[in-house]
C-alpha cells in the first residue's frame, strides 16, 4: 500500500490508482500521524520554510510534487534521496496568454485609454502593431512554445533562447542571447530561477536592448535587477511588463508603483479558474506513473529545471 498526502481530497483528482491511499494535507505545521509511512507529498500552497524541512526529510519518503512550475523556494530544501517535480505545462495556457495579453496591451497603449477612460478624456492617439514586430522568447520551454503558438498569425518574427541550443528546433543557446537583443522588438522573460539566472536581467542586459523595446517578465521577479530597470524606465527609453516582481508583493511607495511604462499585475498569470483542475491533472497523471512503477515527469534534476 503507498501513501500519499494531497492538499484536497482525493475525489479532487478524480480518485486514486489501486494500491494507494491518500490523508489530506493542507500545509499545517501538523503533520498528518502517517508522517512515517508517506511516500508521496503534493505540496500545498503558504508552506512555511519550517514546516518544509520537516516533511522533506520524512523518513520514508520518495516524491515531492508541486502543483506549480516554479520549484525556487522548495529546491533549498530537498535532500538528494528524494525525487523533485514540478507541474510543468499545468500553467502553460494561462501564462501564455496573459503573455501575449501584456504584449497587445502595451503596443496598442491600452493602459494609456484605460486612465483617459477613468479621467473621462477622449485622448486619441496612434499606437504600434503588434504585425511586424520581432520576438525574442528567453527561456523556450512549454511555455515559450505556448506564447509561439498563440502568436501564430501575428505576423511576427519568434527568435528562441533557451539555456541549451536545439537546432532542430531552431532554439539557440544561451550564449547567444546578447547578440540577439539589439534586434528584439520585444524581449519575453520565461526562465526558472537558478543561480545563472538570478539577476540575469542586469544593467548590461537592458542596456543590450533596442530603444522602445518592451520587456516582459512572465517568470519570477528575481530575474530582473529592480534598480537597474527603473534606472532604464525613468529614462523612457524601453517599456515592460511585470506579472512578478523583486521584492514580492511589492510594498506600498515602492517605485515600481509609479515608473513610467510599466504595465504591473499582481502575479496573475497563471490565475485563472481553471488552475487548480490543471494542476491537479498533473498530480494524477504522476501519481498512476509512481503506482505503475514507471518513471514520474517533470523531474527537476542535478541542473534544474
Amino acid at each position: 500500500m503507498t501513501r500519499v498526502w494531497l492538499p484536497d481530497p482525493p475525489e479532487t483528482l478524480g480518485g486514486l490508482p489501486d494500491g494507494v491511499v491518500a490523508d489530506v494535507w493542507t500545509g499545517g505545521e501538523t503533520l498528518p500521524a502517517s508522517k512515517d509511512e508517506v511516500e508521496f507529498v503534493v505540496i500545498p500552497f503558504g508552506v512555511t520554510p519550517e514546516t518544509l524541512r520537516k516533511v522533506t526529510r520524512l523518513p520514508n519518503l520518495k516524491v515531492v510534487q508541486l502543483t506549480s512550475a516554479g520549484a525556487e523556494r522548495i529546491i533549498p530544501y530537498m535532500p538528494a534521496s528524494v525525487t523533485l517535480c514540478n507541474a510543468r505545462g499545468a500553467h502553460d495556457a494561462a501564462t501564455a496568454e496573459w503573455t501575449v495579453g501584456v504584449i497587445v496591451a502595451h503596443l496598442r497603449n491600452f493602459p494609456r485609454f484605460s486612465k483617459a477612460q477613468e479621467e473621462g478624456r477622449w485622448d486619441f492617439a496612434p499606437s504600434e502593431s503588434v504585425a511586424g514586430k520581432h520576438v525574442l522568447i528567453v527561456g523556450y520551454g512549454s511555455i515559450g512554445g505556448a506564447v509561439e503558438r498563440r502568436l501564430a498569425g501575428w505576423e511576427v518574427t519568434i527568435e528562441r533562447v533557451a539555456r541549451t541550443s536545439r537546432p532542430a528546433e531552431g532554439v539557440q543557446g544561451i550564449e547567444d542571447l546578447h547578440a540577439l537583443l539589439p534586434s528584439a522588438d520585444v524581449v519575453v522573460l520565461l526562465v526558472p530561477v537558478t543561480d545563472e539566472t538570478r539577476h540575469m536581467v542586469n544593467a548590461q542586459f537592458l542596456a543590450g536592448m533596442k530603444d522602445g523595446a518592451l520587456l516582459v517578465n512572465a517568470a519570477r521577479g528575481a530575474i530582473v535587477d529592480t534598480d537597474a530597470l527603473l534606472k532604464e524606465l525613468n529614462t523612457g527609453r524601453i517599456k515592460a511588463a511585470l506579472d512578478v516582481t523583486e521584492p514580492e508583493p511589492l510594498p506600498p511607495g515602492h517605485p515600481l508603483w509609479t515608473a513610467p511604462g510599466l504595465l504591473l499585475t499582481p502575479h496573475v498569470g497563471g490565475a485563472v479558474r481553471q488552475t487548480r483542475q490543471r494542476a491537479y491533472a498533473v498530480v494524477s497523471a504522476q501519481l498512476a506513473r509512481y503506482a505503475a512503477g514507471e518513471p514520474l515527469q517533470n523531474v527537476i534534476g542535478a541542473r534544474g529545471y
